[in-house]
């Protein structure tokens, strides 16, 4: 397996924990944490298209942690394998999502491609590491 990812550039965007407790869970990491509720950079849910869920945002400042309502038959609703809110995930943003699916398809690990399903304007993948961890990349699509 080779480490290398040039020329595209992945950096941790945000931190999905998934939740059936959303506003308990932005008290506590706003109140205990001190994170701050997140302003900017939000992305804009399409909730009609699968995910409807609540979702607060917070942030150290970084990154960001969004606290989404749990939702077990997301990937259900939005016809893929792979349901990103049962468990919670880790989301990288990338400046080549093609590049990087097909880095993933020469090693061989399967994706779930979202595309513009849960999130306006984010084209999204998800796949699972060796432990089963739900990791997310997404680009940030122009227009």
């Amino acid at each position: 397996m080779t480490h290398t990812l040039e020329p595209m550039k992945l950096t941790l965007h945000h931190i999905n924990l998934s939740t059936d407790k959303v506003e308990e869970m932005d008290d506590f990491y706003r109140d205990v944490l001190g994170l701050a509720r997140e302003q900017e950079g939000l992305p804009t849910l399409e909730k009609s298209k699968g995910y409807s869920g609540d979702v607060a945002f917070v942030s150290d400042g970084a990154v960001q942690t969004h606290l989404a309502q749990r939702d077990v038959l997301a990937a259900n609703k939005t016809g893929s394998w792979l349901n990103p809110l049962s468990r919670g995930h880790i989301a990288y943003r990338t400046d080549d999502l093609a590049a990087f699916k097909a880095h993933l398809d020469a090693q061989g690990i399967p994706y779930a491609d979202w595309g513009h399903t849960a999130v306006a304007g984010w084209a999204q993948i998800f796949f699972y590491d060796p432990d089963g961890n739900v990791i997310e990349v997404h680009q940030v699509m122009e227009g």
